[in-house]
């Protein structure tokens, strides 16, 4: 079989938890010695206090365990130790490995010294944020593929790209063994842009992360240590995104405000600042209104502790704001957020996780969103009309109509709770499949699996 001739996108069929045969996977890669604990190497954005990867990885490193057992070797490479290791225990088989932030011989190495990459980062393919993430994983894919070790871009997304950035992926993520696409919308874009590797699509694997039960009434919790004459009141989430931080841009040197991590800089202009601004008056204005006409408070959640800034001028330019509270992943971790989303009566965001976490307990959710992620979601939860693709529609009109679904959501919440749940199952479904995936393509290359 020619591997460069072959792409594939398995259907998700409604209630149906099949993923079709497809191709057979390349075999033209080194097999470990499996008399010694096979190494495994998870290559993504880890240990940056973003609730949506903690979720991922948390997941991915129980999928791993429960195909090759308790015994294989994980090692996860990071940016920063300190906040990976919140969430991630370091053990006699697994090890917490930081890099630097020119990250080619780093990654170079450790791909050479394990039997199997996995890419985890769900923004996989993308440049929405920087170039460099997107490089990295397209690095390790490439020595991957030198060193002819197997790579599988596992539950992974595709979305916006420069020119050259379309030429790389394309490029490099032949490369890969085996792709596997969380949306079908991510697997069509990869093959539009001539990817040729095998691709799979399922669904992320943060549908299968559950929160532990004393994590339940954190929100209340919270909530009830608040003076406010509200305190008994619903809440309502609005998971916020500043869209004009991004992206990330290399510079030997920079304003230290803007920094990020060196070389890696915010992308900051007046422009840009005029238009955060603006963006963070449209979202107090619609807590406002949640407060004034409902009597509901306001969770301003940070799905990644860089959303906090963000957040505080939101929070700074609401009327209302005695009855809102922050809430962020610098402070609360991937269970104790997970309790926070599903315990809301209704969910405004801006980001993917948040969407997807909420979505076991059927909470009613409205996007605005700002690169392809949310909008493959909500396409195959058929929510199209709670979808708002702000890159596209900033009109004062659109926020009236953003207005309008919250007030009939608030309202009307069952509307649309029938869809929401048939969308968890479905999602959880698939999600489940990955794992599926990765024994299947093991077993085809002798490995010993469980």
């Amino acid at each position: 079989m020619d591997l460069f001739k072959v792409t594939d996108s398995s259907k998700r069929e409604k209630g149906s938890n099949t993923v079709d045969n497809g191709p057979k996977f390349s075999k033209n890669r080194i097999k470990p010695d499996l008399k010694q604990n096979v190494k495994v190497l998870l290559v993504g954005y880890n240990g940056a206090n973003n609730t949506g990867s903690e979720a991922r990885l948390i997941s991915i490193v129980n999928d791993v365990r429960n195909v090759l057992g308790p015994d294989v070797f994980i090692t996860i490479p990071t940016l920063n130790e300190k906040n990976l290791r919140r969430y991630i225990k370091e053990e006699t088989n697994l090890k917490i490995v930081p890099i630097s932030s020119i990250f080619f011989f780093a990654v170079k190495k450790l791909v050479k010294e394990h039997d199997l990459v996995l890419l985890v980062e769900g923004s996989c393919y993308m440049d929405t944020w920087t170039s460099a993430l997107l490089w990295a994983f397209l690095w390790a894919t490439r020595c991957a593929s030198s060193f002819k070790k197997p790579c599988i871009a596992y539950s992974v997304d595709a979305g916006d790209l420069s020119f050259l950035n379309k030429f790389l992926v394309k490029r490099e993520a032949s490369k890969t063994d085996l792709i596997i696409a969380r949306t079908e919308l991510a697997a069509d874009r990869l093959k539009k842009l001539g990817v040729t590797a095998p691709i799979k699509h399922t669904a992320d694997n943060a549908f299968i992360f559950q929160k532990d039960v004393e994590d339940e009434n954190v929100l209340k919790d919270v909530w009830a240590k608040k003076s406010l004459h509200q305190s008994g009141a619903g809440v309502v989430g609005f998971a916020v995104v500043d869209f004009y931080l991004w992206p990330v841009v290399i510079m030997p040197w920079g304003r230290s405000r803007d920094l990020y991590k060196w070389p890696y800089y915010f992308s900051r202009s007046k422009k840009r600042s005029r238009e955060s601004d603006e963006l963070a008056g449209r979202w107090a204005a619609a807590a406002d209104r949640v407060v004034e006409k409902y009597g509901k408070n306001v969770a301003l959640l940070c799905m990644e502790e860089l959303d906090e800034p963000f957040a505080r001028s939101v929070l700074g330019k609401m009327q209302n704001s005695k009855n809102a509270h922050i809430f962020s992943s610098r402070e609360f971790n991937t269970s104790k957020m997970t309790g926070i989303l599903q315990s809301l009566e209704l969910l405004v965001t801006s980001r993917y996780h948040a969407a997807v976490l909420s979505l076991e307990a059927a909470v009613p959710q409205i996007a605005v969103a700002h690169d392809p992620r949310l909008i493959g979601l909500y396409r195959e939860l058929e929510m199209d009309s709670y979808l708002f693709d702000y890159r596209t529609e900033k009109s004062d009109k659109k926020w009236d109509e953003i207005e309008k679904n919250i007030n009939e959501l608030i309202e009307n919440p069952d509307k649309i709770h029938k869809k929401l749940k048939q969308g968890y199952k479905e999602h959880l479904i698939c999600a489940k499949k990955n794992k599926e995936l990765l024994r299947d393509f093991l077993i085809e290359r002798g490995w010993e699996v469980r």
